[in-house]
Order: C-alpha cells, then sequence, then structure tokens
C-alpha cells in the first residue's frame, strides 16, 4: 500500500497545481475581456481591474463607478471627469494622475499613491485615503467634506479654497502644505502635522 500512496500524491498535487493554473487563465481573460469593455463603452461600472495596467490611458469621462482597480498601476492617466465613485483604489498608482473634476465620493483609497496627483475641483467626500499619498497633489478647491484622511502624507499639497469641512486628519502630515482657506480649521486635527505645528485640538 505505501508503494501506491506516492503516486496518488503526485497525481493529486499535479491536479492541484493544474487547477490553480486554470484558475488564473480564466482570470487573466476575464480581466482582458473587463479591459476590451472598457475601452469600447469608456464604461465597466462594478467590474474588476485587480493590478491592471493602465498608466498613461486616456480615461476620460470613463464610468467606473464600484469598480475593484485595487493594486491598479493608473500613473500619469487621464480621468477628466471620470466617475470612480465607490470604487475600490486601495494601493492604486496613481502618481502624476489627472483627476481633475473626477468623482471619488465614498471611494477606497488605502496606502494608494496619488503624488502629484491633479485632484483640482475633484468630489472625495466621504472618501478614505487610510494613509494615502499625496505628496504635492493639488487639491485646489477639491470637496473633502468628511473625507477620512487619517495618517495620509499631505506634505507640500496644495489646500487653495480646498473644502475640508469634517474631514478627520488624525496622524495626517502636513508640513509644506499651501493652505490659504480658513475652512481648513474645520476639520478634525489630531496629531496632525501642520504648517502651523502639530495640532491636537480635536483630540
Amino acid at each position: 500500500m505505501k508503494h501506491i500512496k506516492i503516486p496518488i500524491l503526485i497525481l493529486l498535487l499535479s491536479i492541484g497545481f493544474i487547477g490553480a493554473a486554470s484558475a488564473q487563465s480564466v482570470e487573466t481573460n476575464n480581466l482582458k475581456l473587463q479591459l476590451v469593455k472598457l475601452q469600447y463603452f469608456n464604461s465597466c461600472e462594478d467590474c474588476n481591474l485587480t493590478g491592471a495596467n493602465l498608466s498613461g490611458a486616456d480615461l476620460t469621462g470613463a464610468n467606473l463607478s464600484g469598480a475593484d482597480l485595487s493594486g491598479a498601476i493608473l500613473s500619469k492617466a487621464y480621468l477628466f471627469g471620470a466617475n470612480l465613485s465607490g470604487a475600490n483604489l486601495s494601493r492604486t498608482d496613481l502618481n502624476k494622475a489627472n483627476l481633475y473634476k473626477a468623482n471619488l465620493s465614498e471611494a477606497i483609497l488605502t496606502e494608494a499613491n496619488l503624488i502629484e496627483a491633479n485632484l483640482i475641483e475633484a468630489i472625495l467626500s466621504k472618501t478614505y485615503l487610510y494613509k494615502a499619498n499625496l505628496t504635492k497633489a493639488n487639491l485646489t478647491k477639491a470637496n473633502l467634506i468628511e473625507a477620512y484622511l487619517t495618517e495620509a502624507n499631505l506634505t507640500e499639497a496644495n489646500f487653495t479654497k480646498t473644502y475640508v469641512f469634517r474631514a478627520n486628519l488624525t496622524g495626517a502630515n502636513l508640513s509644506g502644505a499651501i493652505v490659504s482657506n480658513p475652512d481648513i480649521l474645520r476639520a478634525k486635527f489630531c496629531r496632525t502635522i501642520t504648517p502651523w505645528g502639530v495640532d491636537n485640538s480635536g483630540c
């Protein structure tokens, strides 16, 4: 009986590897299909685009509401007026992406890379930006009302006329940020590094 067990084990392992490879192939094909759909209709609502490479893509006005773009590469992508409301953008690379007037309300951007992103007049109300990197991001006239920015890196970000009523900036770093709108004082500060020092007024 001992001589029979080894070939059976090898067979079972082989089946497991084949199954895993087959599942991966199906997942890759599904991603390709979703990308074609996005290219054709400029819309991919609630679809799975996890890990997709869309670097430099022109997605002007695209509807990606509710889409899963976690881990995707969207660096230098054009997303003027795109609808990303409720989308999952966790750990997504949006470095230097153009999100002018994009709708990111209630989207999840945990640990997302938004370095030097253009977020002028973008809607980020109730958006989850925990530990997101927004270094040198342009947030001029952006809507950050009730946004969650705990431990976010906002070094040298531009907050000119930005709406931040009830935004949570606990543990965030705003050193060197451009702040000209007194409305920012209506946000929650706790262990927050600001241009005027460490602010604990909301602790």
